[in-house]
């Protein structure tokens, strides 16, 4: 019988993926703690934050290219090793600033790791089996999501806060260890690196993607922009518009540029990006919203409402392989379009939310989105990647991570802009900031930024409809 999966390989890009999402999510629960023990305020200690966020965002997409060009796996092993360096060395910091520097390190293993994991994942398993190997790796990634919290906060509580870095270390050992293994068993980086040793890497293209997105998540990060003044502000703004568009220009005459602008003439993986980019903005405006409404409108106390939260990931995490068995035996066109109603219609939910509303309500709309991205990351993803040349995988890869980063960033920044602009219309205060205090107007502008949101996952819904029933065949790019 014909095998359908190299588990080898899978299971190691699931290991990789899960442990760059434990290795993120154990940071975030830690940030009080890290600022206390290190005497830092939150403002700074946030940067090692932004820091990673910066360097995953801005990275993935160029060492995709770098994966495509050199070996997948050898770029993989190396991004294993410095995320795990980095990780031991965080556990050594002692301040904020060495560990704001190391966090960026971080990062940039982190990039080199996902840039890769859903290519490989995508080259372990045939045609009739690549639903399900994105559904699994949509598994691994909520599954550190889920658990990296949890994990962090009894490592905290009962062992020490070092311990969320160190705990990394032999996570991060069993991934190489498991990929030097596949590397020896395979001849298939060699291969890639003797037929693309012609082409080089496009070094200014890589520069100038790199200023470009950082200025761009800046400009939507609420908490950069408030350190700075208007001068540096319109300095970033021209920043980040000179340098897209030097990008631009430089990727349409490189000869071997960094993302390959002819991708964008494939339907397939065109309108996968965007309804990628446009669900992602859905999801993470409405869970940005909703921790303040169950926390200070409904006076849940924080312990409830962070078990009430975590219903979303657990139905992404458990369902995925479902929507990764869909994709293979019906096509991924009807599960993501099933996904996407269902995440729309969550985010309208939220619309008809009351100050004096059960928590359940709230909490079935965090279900139901949950169950939405369970139906459509596995499709989606599985047609972005898949549509393209086997030779751009790595490009696709680190362009779905890039395109999720700037989701989530542009998610936050539309769900803050909505919330003060409609409670200042509908207060009459052009001052005044959005404070449960005042539950009948909160909520109001709570109501009308949802029916946004629906709007966008509306948009997305259009962009999933124009693709092209499956996917292209590999053919050269001009």
């Amino acid at each position: 019988m014909e095998r359908h999966v190299n588990w080898l390989v899978l299971g190691n890009a699931m290991l990789c993926t899960f442990f760059v999402a434990v290795g993120y999510m154990v940071f975030v629960v830690s940030l009080p703690t890290l600022a206390q023990k290190l005497g830092a305020d939150l403002i700074e200690v946030s940067w090692a934050l932004i820091s990673y966020q910066l360097a995953t965002i801005s990275l993935s997409l160029v060492f995709g290219r770098v994966g495509d060009l050199y070996g997948r796996h050898a770029v993989f092993e190396a991004g294993i090793a410095v995320f795990t360096i980095a990780s031991f060395l965080c556990g050594l910091a002692q301040d904020v600033y060495q560990l704001i520097g190391f966090r960026l390190i971080q990062g940039i293993g982190g990039a080199m790791c996902l840039s890769q994991a859903r290519a490989l994942a995508m080259e372990s398993a045939d045609a009739s089996a690549a639903g399900k190997a994105q559904a699994l790796m949509t598994t691994a990634h909520y599954g550190g999501f889920l658990f990296g919290p949890s994990l962090g906060g009894i490592i905290i509580d009962f062992i020490h806060w070092r311990g969320i870095f160190f705990l990394l270390v032999p996570i991060g050992a069993a991934c190489f260890i498991l990929n030097r293994f596949q590397r020896v068993q395979s001849s298939e980086p060699a291969v890639v690196q003797r037929r693309t040793r012609a082409f080089a890497i496009d070094y200014l293209g890589a520069v100038l993607l790199v200023v470009s997105t950082v200025a761009l998540v800046a400009l939507l990060d609420r908490k950069i922009m408030e350190t700075l003044s208007w001068d540096w502000r319109n300095l970033l703004i021209l920043g980040f518009a000179g340098s897209f568009l030097g990008f631009i220009l430089q990727e349409r005459a490189a000869p071997s540029p960094i993302l390959n602008l002819d991708l964008f003439k494939l339907r397939s993986f065109t309108f996968s990006a965007l309804s990628l980019f446009l669900v992602t903005i859905t999801q993470t405006a409405t869970t940005f919203i909703i921790p303040f409404y169950l926390q200070e409108v409904l006076t849940l106390s924080p312990s409830f409402m962070g078990l009430l939260f975590i219903c979303g990931p657990v139905f992404t995490m458990t369902l995925s392989p479902l929507g990764g068995y869909l994709a293979d035996k019906v096509g991924t066109r009807l599960p993501a379009m099933a996904g996407l109603f269902l995440v729309i219609a969550a985010s309208a939910m939220g619309t008809a939310l009351k100050p004096d509303s059960h928590w359940l309500f709230p909490t079935l709309i965090l279900a139901i989105g949950g169950l939405g991205l369970a139906l459509f990351y596995p499709q989606n993803h599985t047609t972005m990647i898949g549509s393209v040349p086997r030779e751009h995988r790595g490009v696709a890869t680190g362009a779905l991570f890039t395109t999720f980063g700037l989701g989530n960033a542009f998610g936050v920044s539309m769900g803050s802009f909505l919330m003060t602009v409609v409670f200042r219309f509908l207060t009459g205060d052009r001052a005044a900031a959005p404070t449960p205090a005042m539950a009948e107007v909160f909520v109001g502008a709570m109501n009308y930024t949802f029916g946004v949101i629906a709007a966008v996952g509306v948009c997305a819904l259009l962009s999933s409809v124009l693709r092209e029933k499956g996917q292209r065949r590999e053919r050269p790019l001009g």
